[in-house]
């Protein structure tokens, strides 16, 4: 494949990857009115039938041995697992909740979040912009806290658990991909799953199979639609730039926002909209910083290739 069409197709994979992701809220809430707590078990068990699958016809089974034998890689997953389980029992909740703005709010502040991670955890250094974006989400968090009248606790919920979640599997990714690694985590929470499944049961909510096979259906495809996006992803980040990947990002949550402004119906006060507006200024400072460093990089790239070849 010419790079021109490479680059193409990684696009449109990427965007076809977070334009997946930002619907989310819409195929969810198609679950209703069955037991959230039992849509998330029943995510879990067919994403790990489906990954199964996936990786017998990808003959991946070789990276779930590699994994297996490695006790730090095992450890880490198992902690991915807790993360993304957390992710999906609030974002699952919230929908239920007719919170979808919030959560589109909590993928906004996630790139801020991970900013934050790498100095933590990596030690790097923030650029001048990068502190800017950073200040311009903290005061984005207090005004929203004043117009919501208590913090953004589902928003703040779901950026910390899917920071956290993609500083673990950046610590993984060079052991497994993205389908073996939802196999390994979906079968650390596996457990988990099925006792909720059961108290569920016991409570006599369970209302998968009783809702009619439509509804039924579309619950066995949330395994579909937990891995085609991560299928999409990996192919994308492959043929284009990760600079880009940083800025297409965002197609998710402003789909979401307007899902939930226009299908959804929810309310935005001024303070609300004020709150959304500092945290989309954060994110066009951001932005700019990652093509601002990317260009200067690619200058000294091509100064060095110079001085070589001289």
């Amino acid at each position: 494949m010419s790079t021109p069409s490479r680059i193409r197709a990684g696009l449109l994979y990427a965007v076809g990857a977070y334009a997946l992701w930002g619907m989310f809220p819409l195929y969810f809430a198609a679950l209703m009115p069955a037991n959230p707590f039992e849509i998330v078990s029943f995510r879990v068990i067919v994403s790990l039938t489906f990954a199964s699958i996936l990786i017998t016809a990808l003959r991946q089974w070789a990276q779930i041995r590699d994994a297996l034998r490695n006790k730090r890689v095992m450890l880490l997953l198992a902690l991915a697992a807790v993360l993304i389980f957390i992710n999906w029992e609030v974002f699952i909740l919230a929908v239920y909740a007719n919170k979808v703005v919030e959560t589109a709010l909590g993928y906004f502040i996630n790139p801020l979040i991970t900013v934050c991670l790498g100095v933590f955890f990596f030690g790097e250094k923030l650029r001048v912009l990068q502190w800017v974006a950073v200040g311009l989400g903290l005061v984005s968090v207090v005004v929203l806290t004043i117009a919501y009248g208590q913090p953004p606790v589902i928003a703040l919920t779901l950026a910390f658990s899917f920071g956290l979640y993609g500083l673990v599997k950046k610590k993984v990714g060079s052991h497994v991909g993205a389908i073996p690694g939802l196999a390994i985590e979906t079968a650390w929470v596996l457990p988990v799953a099925v006792v909720q499944l059961v108290v569920v049961g016991v409570l006599g909510q369970m209302d998968v199979f009783a809702l009619g096979g439509l509804h039924a259906a579309l619950t066995i495809g949330s395994g579909v639609i937990t891995a085609l996006p991560l299928m999409l992803f990996a192919s994308g980040t492959k043929r284009i730039p990760l600079s880009w990947v940083g800025l297409i990002q965002y197609f998710s949550p402003f789909a979401s926002f307007l899902l939930g402004i226009f299908v959804f119906h929810e309310a935005m006060s001024t303070g609300r909209w004020i709150g959304f507006g500092i945290i989309w200024l954060a994110i066009v400072v951001l932005s700019v910083d990652v093509l601002i460093n990317r260009r200067s990089r690619s200058r000294v790239l091509e100064a060095e290739e110079t001085a070589i070849g001289g």
